[in-house]
Parts: structure tokens; sequence; C-alpha cells
């Protein structure tokens, strides 16, 4: 099985969180098929234009999929590590 690598745009307000080590999650459609021990990439961006600005790669340890617990369907919440 391969690793997949997701390159994603973070609002400001949540890169910050990252930043400081407050923020372990992120909630996303799941529109790339995301897998446990895919890697992520978060990019910086104001009003959806990206900064330059990136935070070191981070793992799915955890994906809690949609469709229940007040997730809806086809989103899913993914803990970074």
């Amino acid at each position: 099985m391969s690793r997949q690598h997701h390159f994603l745009k973070c609002e400001t307000e949540h890169y910050q969180a990252w930043e400081k080590g407050i923020k372990t999650f992120e909630v996303r459609k799941n529109d790339r098929d995301y897998k446990v021990y895919d890697m992520v990439y978060l990019n910086e961006s104001v009003a959806g234009v990206e900064t330059g600005r990136q935070l070191p790669p981070k793992e799915i340890i955890y994906i809690l999929h949609g469709g229940k617990y007040g997730i809806e369907p086809g989103y899913c919440v993914m803990q970074l590590k």
C-alpha cells in the first residue's frame, strides 16, 4: 500500500492554532479518499490565496468518517500527528 501526500489550504486562524500546537485535527470533505498513514501538508492561506508558509508534514493517525455522530456524509475528521 502506498502512502498518499495531500497538500491542503489552511486559513490563517486554523494555521496559527496548528503552529501553537493546540490543534490536532482537521475536518474536511473526504473528496481525496484520505487514509490512515497518508501525509498532510498544511499551507497557510488568506481568503483562499496561499501565503507561502507551510507547516511540517503531518501523518493521519485516525479518521472518523461522516454519516454519524453529527458529521455530514462525505466529510471526515482526521487526527494528525
